[in-house]
């Protein structure tokens, strides 16, 4: 018996391993949620941590606004999208779990299909209450991967002889993500309809059911939709009392976003001088230009390699005192730890390993290497906008300059300018992703909405340049232009038929480039909004 268990029992690991094991998964999966007892102590997105592997133990020690957590970590399994971790509270021996979940949403596959099933008996009683003269016809959430439909999703047809409205619809036990796809999964939904209809049927418009007060990210995109190419209909539904209520896409509310002001580059880095330069100190020496210092505010200054910050600066306060002092610390990611004198020669090791890791030539399977492409490709373009477009403004690249207030969508936009004075809205992915078309159109929506509004009338300038960008260049009062941007490969064939549906007043530009984009930016092919409407 003895040896039956000695046989089935994870193997002992090393304490390089177990950090490994840590750093791997949390460079791989960004939006990590951290559990004990089932219960969500930190979202990695928000939290910060950092790894000693002194004297034999691996410490982890993980914090947020709220909470503060230290444990030595003895084991890690890795399961199903979850890193187990054993760990052990300081003077204690007996051992306890943390778990560190890829995917925040726990429900087992049996309970979401369940849960998806009762909701389809829902919208189908709803709808033949709300709308008697159609005829609720083929509803489903079975997946169906080449068209890009998924189960979340409850998708059919309201049928009136030979006309009807293709209908999509998602449940409230679903992720507020999953609620802001509906309409890139919508307008594929009605194609597809269109397209398979043969001509036997016509299908006026789409129909979005969504539940009560979730509607505002698909209320801004919807009002930028084209009204020539199908009828647009939204909906909330409650479903305890299965009541239904239409919202109207001209009343979109306040946009969740906020104007960031240029800080003064060049008194930040007279002010970090001294810690740039112990920063650079550990930096191999044939790799310092390769390293962007980045100002992020007047009180934070950032390091990074290919787009990757592995090192920062902040004003703090000294202790229990008012007086302020620079804290220096490193790591990657959510990583971070404090620079010390002891600690030097560590940190030396640590940036040597990630500059040989993370380089144009390097292995495509390490974790440094495929960590935040999207960030990488930015940093690529803000050095070099050319590529994209030879009338944009190389001088002028900024990045999420309006910040979106409390959304982390997984991508990055550049803003930038065409030397007639254009604002350039850029949106990148550095893999596929179908909803690239509406999350770009997202961040056009807020850059126009910032440029147009409150124009000042002594000087004629807008909001950015009152907020200190795009200093000496007069904008032009026509709309931003959209850059929609992706290597060739990971432009997901939903992109295009997007795109076809949106309103002639958004002019956009489809930049794919060539898949060895680190080594060498360059656009193999580009689809602009005039083409598509000839």
């Amino acid at each position: 018996m003895k040896a039956s268990r000695a046989a089935t029992a994870e193997p002992e690991q090393t304490v390089e391993q177990v950090a490994a094991a840590l750093e791997g998964f949390l460079a791989e999966h960004l939006k990590t949620v951290v559990l004990e007892d089932g219960k969500v102590l930190f979202d990695m997105r928000e939290a910060k941590y950092s790894l000693a592997t002194e004297h034999g133990r691996c410490t982890l020690h993980l914090w947020g606004e709220d909470r503060n957590l230290v444990r030595r970590v003895s084991g890690t399994v890795l399961r199903n999208g979850v890193l187990r971790l054993t760990t052990h509270r300081f003077g204690q021996t007996k051992p306890q779990t943390l778990e560190l979940a890829a995917d925040k949403d726990r429900r087992t596959p049996s309970t979401r299909e369940a849960t998806r099933v009762k909701y389809l008996r829902v919208l189908e009683r709803v709808l033949k209450r709300n709308f008697e003269d159609l005829q609720p016809e083929g509803f489903r959430t079975a997946m169906d991967l080449e068209k890009s439909f998924g189960p979340a999703y409850a998708r059919g047809s309201l049928v009136q002889g030979q006309k009807a409205w293709a209908v999509i619809a998602v449940n409230e036990e679903e992720a507020q993500a999953t609620v802001d796809g509906i309409l890139t999964l919508g307008i594929l939904w009605l194609h597809h309809c269109r397209e398979s209809g043969s001509g036997r049927r016509l299908y006026h418009g789409l129909m979005l059911i969504v539940p009560r007060g979730t509607s505002l990210v698909t209320l801004s995109r919807l009002a930028w939709l084209n009204t020539d190419a199908a009828k647009w209909e939204l909906w909330e539904l409650n479903q305890a009392t299965e009541e239904l209520e239409q919202r109207d896409a001209a009343d979109h509310g306040n946009l969740t976003t906020r104007l960031i002001h240029a800080p003064d580059v060049a008194a930040a880095q007279e002010r970090f001088s001294d810690s740039a330069a112990r920063v650079m100190a550990l930096v191999p020496e044939s790799m310092g230009e390769m390293v962007e210092q980045r100002i992020r505010s007047g009180t934070e200054m950032a390091f990074l390699l290919h787009g990757l910050e592995f090192a920062r600066v902040r004003m703090g306060y000294a202790g229990s005192s008012f007086n302020r002092e620079q804290e220096i610390t490193f790591g990657a990611g959510a990583n971070e730890t404090p620079l010390t004198n002891e600690n030097e020669e560590e940190l030396r090791g640590l940036v040597a390993r990630l500059f040989a890791r993370r380089a144009a030539g390097g292995d495509k399977r390490d974790p440094l290497y495929r960590m935040q492409p999207e960030r990488w490709l930015e940093s690529v373009l803000r050095r070099d906008v050319g590529p994209l477009d030879a009338h944009l403004n190389a001088a002028h690249v900024y990045t999420q300059v309006p910040a979106f207030a409390a959304a982390d969508r997984g991508m990055l936009d550049l803003l930038g300018v065409t030397d007639e004075g254009r604002l350039a809205v850029i949106e990148l992915k550095a893999d596929e992703d179908l909803h690239l078309a509406l999350q770009g159109l997202d961040y056009w929506v807020r850059v126009r909405w910032h440029h147009l509004q409150n124009p000042d009338q002594m000087t004629g300038l807008g909001e950015f340049q009152r907020h200190g960008y795009f200093g000496g260049i007069r904008l032009s009062t026509e709309a931003p232009k959209l850059y929609l941007v992706a290597p060739a490969l990971r432009v997901h064939p939903a992109t295009e038929v997007v795109l076809r549906y949106l309103s002639p007043r958004v002019e956009w530009t489809l930049v794919a480039l060539d898949e060895r984009w680190r080594a060498k930016v360059k656009a193999v092919w580009r689809k602009r909004s005039s083409v598509l409407e000839k």
